[in-house]
């Protein structure tokens, strides 16, 4: 069988899409491996997959499947992808869409000047719905990593985050560390871990070492809730620039109970096929 497919990103977060609106997506998690291999396959951070909308009150479902092939819940940066993708194949001529995920609906909109906002729902603190094993909620949490104490903010935005501040980002220990985060005992499905730089109250650099992908140039989902553990600390104030690796990304959120929005571009790259 021949896939067709866009590949697009999202301030270097790099994506497969593929169009399911018609014909389901036959690739099974080691076919996903393999096409996500950046030497033998296409290459890419996640594989997004547009289906019909289950719901009547939505325009489309959004699956997105790891470079590990692994589904997850929630993507940033591939939702800004997605409302570029479906309004230039033609799918939708809406430039506001809603669309709906395993952890709900999120609502993307296509702006005049080409980028996209993103309504990311609103951020989850309780821990056991993150999840992650704490006695009680807290700002910060000690996280024992390698023989250490680890302050970290844990919460979800439709996928689970350890956010921590660090003095200098280009120093710290994503590649090393991250791993061990990302597999702690005490994140049951795992966990994205970012490592954030605060700049002033308005400005952060960010690296985030995403589950099933490792370190990738931005993470969408990561931005917001590095931003939003740090407004809840007292550390930031809305609206907030994110400068990741692969770009820059504004982040507003006024509160607990309150949506999370995110803003950035998002570009097609290049068309393709490829026998699965």
């Amino acid at each position: 069988m021949r896939l067709r497919f866009t590949k697009m990103h999202g301030t270097g977060n790099d994506f497969v899409v593929v169009d399911a609106t018609q014909t389901p997506l036959a690739v099974d998690a080691p076919g996903i491996r393999r096409l996500s291999d950046r030497h033998l396959g296409i290459g890419f951070d996640q594989m997004l997959v547009v289906e019909p909308a289950r719901s009547p009150d939505t325009d489309f479902y959004y699956r997105i499947f790891n470079a590990d092939g692994g589904e997850v819940s929630q993507c940033g940066n591939g939702a800004r992808c997605l409302v570029r993708y479906v309004h230039d194949k033609g799918l939708s001529a809406k430039n506001a869409l809603r669309v709906e995920t395993r952890s709900g609906i999120i609502e993307p909109r296509l702006e005049k000047d080409g980028r996209v906002t993103v309504n990311m729902g609103v951020p989850v603190f309780e821990p056991a719905r993150i999840p992650f094993v704490a006695d009680r909620r807290a700002s910060t949490y000690a996280l024992e990593v390698d023989g250490r104490k680890l302050e970290i903010s844990a919460l979800s935005m439709g996928n689970p985050h350890a956010v921590q501040v660090v003095a200098d980002v280009d120093a710290a220990p994503v590649a090393s560390e991250g791993p061990l985060i990302e597999g702690h005992r005490r994140f049951s499905e795992r966990v994205n871990a970012g490592y954030m730089q605060i700049v002033d109250r308005r400005h952060i650099k960010l690296r985030v070492y995403e589950r099933g992908a490792g370190e990738t140039l931005s993470c969408g989902t990561g931005a917001c809730a590095a931003v939003v553990a740090a407004i809840a600390r007292g550390l930031l104030d809305s609206p907030v620039r994110v400068d990741t690796r692969g770009g820059v990304l504004e982040i507003a959120w006024t509160g607990e109970a309150q949506p999370v929005s995110m803003t950035g571009p998002a570009q097609s790259v290049f068309e393709g096929e490829i026998e699965v």
